[in-house]
């Protein structure tokens, strides 16, 4: 089955293929094209290296032996465009099940939205029934501007210190004199 036609050309309508790109020194690399560019280079993965070896001729031996192809893994390559003689397509791109392409392996752990250091404010208007509202600022966040006063709150009252904020030091924590 050919590749598909694309909008960007040939080239692009290859990309993950698996090509066979002869080179200027006789070489064949077989590999999974990932890129190219306008030079023509090439990087292809998972590539591997076919070259034809003619054994020398022994003394004594009147006929050349036959050639020989040896096979090289070399991994990821990247081709400079000016060796390239030819390409040709040795087979599709391989399927990837789509489940399996965005998932993340399990790690430990519980997944939760990070918080910024404060736990959620309720939302601002009546308070729910049965529960009072918070009477003082949380840590971090002063209060509210002069003049605000918040549904539920005393009016013109000034707000109560925190819980354990209110009276004096407990003893040892005595300002120190002055």
């Amino acid at each position: 089955m050919p590749p598909p036609k694309s909008k960007g050309g040939k080239m692009l309508g290859l990309i993950n293929w698996r090509l066979k790109v002869t080179i200027n020194d006789g070489r064949a690399l077989t590999g999974q094209m990932l890129a190219f560019d306008r030079h023509m280079n090439l990087v292809l993965a998972d590539c591997e290296e076919f070259r034809r070896v003619r054994p020398k001729k022994k003394a004594g031996e009147s006929e050349a032996p036959a050639e020989q192809e040896m096979k090289r893994t070399l991994g990821l390559v990247i081709l400079r465009g000016e060796t390239v003689v030819s390409l040709s397509v040795e087979g599709p791109p391989p399927v990837v099940d789509e489940d399996k392409k965005n998932a993340l392996p399990v790690g430990p752990g519980r997944g939760m939205p990070a918080g910024r250091g404060m736990g959620m404010m309720p939302p601002m208007g009546m308070p729910p029934v049965g529960r009072t509202p918070i009477p003082f600022a949380p840590p971090g966040m002063p209060g509210p501007p002069p003049g605000f006063r918040p549904p539920g709150f005393p009016p013109g009252g000034s707000f109560p210190p925190p819980p354990g904020f209110g009276g004096p030091p407990p003893p040892g924590f005595q300002p120190p004199p002055q």
